[in-house]
């Protein structure tokens, strides 16, 4: 009796030997954006451009406009400013709030420019990498008398390798914004 339980461990301890195990595969999150729709915004102001018709957007009475992304837990926060012989002061201010991130950030690389001289749209897009507050940050004017910022920024803990799918996403939404920038 005690052979034949030796010959039983002897024989599950083979047959479980021929087993080649192999690890679990790492999953992938597969994020599903749906397709964008652009539409023109309606609004007295003295811009206009296209958003994505996901988008929510409240404008407020000075100009400044909030296009939130609900199912994103997002919103770009614009502000219009007009010039009165201030374009540098103006410019330098985006770029210090811009910049001011630069203490959590891991990377800000250099703005991505815009230049539509048709349209007189001149603009510049910061993509500031890592845990901040705000990861993507736009500045465009006419070089004259108008100039549109705005910033991005999530409900949510920053947490740059979770959001960076979203933040990929709406950047492109920010840039077919820009492209479609028209002066009244």
């Amino acid at each position: 009796m005690k052979n034949f339980i030796v010959l039983l461990v002897f024989v599950i301890c083979m047959i479980s030997c021929n087993n080649n195990t192999l690890p679990k595969p790492k999953p992938f999150l597969k994020l599903n954006y749906p397709e964008v729709i652009y539409a023109e915004i309606d609004s007295n102001c003295p811009y206009f451009f296209e958003t994505s018709s996901l988008t929510e957007i409240d404008v407020k009475s000075n100009c400044w406009a909030i296009l939130k992304y609900p199912k994103l837990k997002a919103s770009i926060h614009i502000t219009y400013r007009t010039v009165e012989n201030n374009l540098t002061e103006i410019l330098k201010e985006v770029e210090k709030l811009t910049f001011e991130h630069a203490i959590k950030a891991d990377a800000i690389p250099d703005a991505l420019p815009y230049e539509n001289f048709e349209k007189r749209v001149f603009a510049k897009l910061y993509n500031v990498e890592g845990n901040v507050a705000s990861n993507l940050q736009f500045v465009a004017t006419d070089s004259l008398n108008h100039v549109l910022a705005g910033s991005l920024y999530f409900y949510v803990k920053p947490n740059y390798d979770s959001i960076k799918p979203a933040i990929k996403y709406i950047e492109k939404d920010l840039v077919h914004l820009v492209e479609t920038l028209e002066w009244k």
